[in-house]
């Protein structure tokens, strides 16, 4: 007992520990709440494009700044929330399905990035840490940003819960109540956008979508209503990045891909074993029609 309570506070007694493990949380709970809305939208590979659409705002903020990250937080967020409205604008006026406008800024804008990241041969070493995170580097101002932006995303779902749940399950009725749908959807977008910003140094562009999909998904497969599936993904969220950033400093392996494989091993355990969704309770229930 001694010996596992050392194992779990050993590691507290280094500032970085202490610093990144706040961040896990905050970074765990709020993309499980705001990814729960990604799992159920089909939304995933507006994720995952945004997440690499914000290459090129990280690239512009390094040279302009001359090499120094603390800019680049501002960079990515101002890229992040164009490149979300400029998706929602395109697939609007040019009439052309989402998963293609979120194609042709996926690619552009990564191009774009790749090209500028080409310009500076020093930039190679750094972009490890924005492709693969860094959360053990995470410094108190960044501590900062994460809890101030990461909380007003929250009040966001929390403030307009009601409304996102209409024009997510009922567009019918969202027209008949006449909310403003389309302003909505926008701000969605945003609030997906400033997720994955706030997000980046924890798990880095690679992982970021799933952080943002396998909690939610895990909820998904254990719960059918919306607020238990939004708080039982924030807590997995959160569960999952402390897990992870033991496991990533007493196995010396990349604390974001740590985490994703502690996100991925509860989604697994979810699968097989969910009272009601799980591949088990199916197939038993499966034999037992057939007999």
């Amino acid at each position: 007992m001694s010996s596992l309570l050392e194992l779990i506070v050993g590691p507290l007694g280094y500032p970085f520990m202490q610093r990144g493990l706040l961040a896990v949380v905050m970074v765990g709970t709020v993309c499980g709440v705001v990814g729960t809305y990604v799992v159920l939208r089909g939304m995933a590979f507006f994720g995952d494009a945004l997440a690499h659409a914000i290459l090129p705002g990280v690239a512009v903020g390094y040279l302009v700044s001359g090499g120094a990250r603390g800019p680049l937080f501002w960079w990515a967020l101002g890229t992040a929330i164009v490149t979300a409205i400029g998706i929602g604008a395109i697939r609007k006026g040019a009439q052309v399905k989402e998963d293609t406008a979120i194609g042709l800024i996926f690619a552009g804008m990564f191009a774009l990035g790749i090209a500028l990241i080409s310009t500076a041969r020093s930039y190679a070493v750094d972009l490890a840490h924005f492709l693969f995170g860094d959360v053990l580097g995470v410094s108190p101002g960044d501590l900062w940003l994460t809890s101030v932006f990461g909380g007003l995303v929250l009040l966001a779902i929390a403030a307009l819960y009601k409304e996102f749940l209409v024009i997510s399950f009922d567009p019918v009725l969202a027209a008949t109540l006449r909310l403003p749908s389309g302003l909505l959807h926008y701000l969605l977008l945003v609030l997906i956008a400033v997720t994955i910003v706030v997000s980046l140094q924890t798990v880095g562009v690679a992982l970021m979508v799933a952080m943002l999909v396998t909690p939610a998904a895990t909820a998904y497969l254990l719960t059918r209503r919306l607020l238990p599936m939004m708080i039982l993904a924030g807590f997995l969220g959160a569960l999952s990045g402390v897990i992870g950033l033991y496991l990533s400093y007493y196995a010396s392996v990349a604390s974001g891909a740590a985490i994703v494989l502690v996100c991925t091993a509860f989604f697994l355990l979810a699968l097989l074993f969910a009272p009601q969704r799980g591949l088990l309770r199916v197939g038993r229930r499966n034999r037992g029609r057939r007999g």
